[in-house]
């Protein structure tokens, strides 16, 4: 009888830890899908102003059609990217969709700045002014919302993988979560803007 009072004890011990680290795996899961809610909704303000700017621009730069085309096509191919990493972000290739759009939207939009900076009636326009400044103060809010991303998919990441929490991880199918990583060095530039 004892023998069975100990091996029940035992067991309900096990159940109950495993029941913790599923809990606290969960937890930690949910903190880096809202840490990239957070990046999700910096970049929609992101993908919102760009319109407005190339707007703006269109009445002083004509002749550059090509590149206003280039910053709106960039704009709607991250949009979609960020849609289908938005719906899940635990999905490494999605993530690493976003992240290869960003890049190619990071670099239209440096180019069409460069752009705009040679026209001094464009610079002195106070609605682009507005518009400039509300995308480097968003520019700053999506650093922020990375690196808020990245810290919870470390946590995350490691306490998944300690033991012996990776014993309940696979499992229970806790995947590793990727990080928020710029793979262009020009990405890692700031984009600059001076008007």
């Amino acid at each position: 009888m004892i023998t069975g009072i100990v091996i029940l004890s035992v067991m309900a011990i096990v159940v109950v830890w495993v029941i913790s680290i599923y809990n606290t795996l969960v937890t930690l899961r949910n903190r880096y899908k809202n840490a990239y809610s957070q990046i999700d909704v910096q970049l929609k303000r992101r993908y919102d102003l760009i319109p407005n700017l190339v707007e703006t621009a269109k009445g002083y730069i004509k002749h550059e059609r090509e590149t206003l085309e280039a910053v709106i096509k960039a704009r709607n191919q991250a949009v979609t990217a960020n849609a289908a990493a938005a719906a899940n972000p635990a999905d490494a290739a999605a993530l690493k969709g976003v992240m290869g759009a960003e890049t190619v939207l990071t670099g239209a939009m440096s180019k069409f700045m460069a752009l705009a900076e040679a026209y001094p009636d464009l610079k002195a326009n106070q609605n682009m002014m507005q518009l400039s400044e509300e995308l480097t103060s968003t520019e700053n809010k999506i650093s922020f919302a990375r690196q808020g991303f990245n810290d919870a998919v470390t946590v995350y990441n490691n306490g998944r993988e300690v033991f012996p929490n990776v014993m309940v991880a696979n499992n229970f199918g806790f995947k590793e979560a990727q990080l928020w990583e710029i793979s262009d060095a020009k990405e890692r530039e700031a984009v600059k803007l001076s008007f």
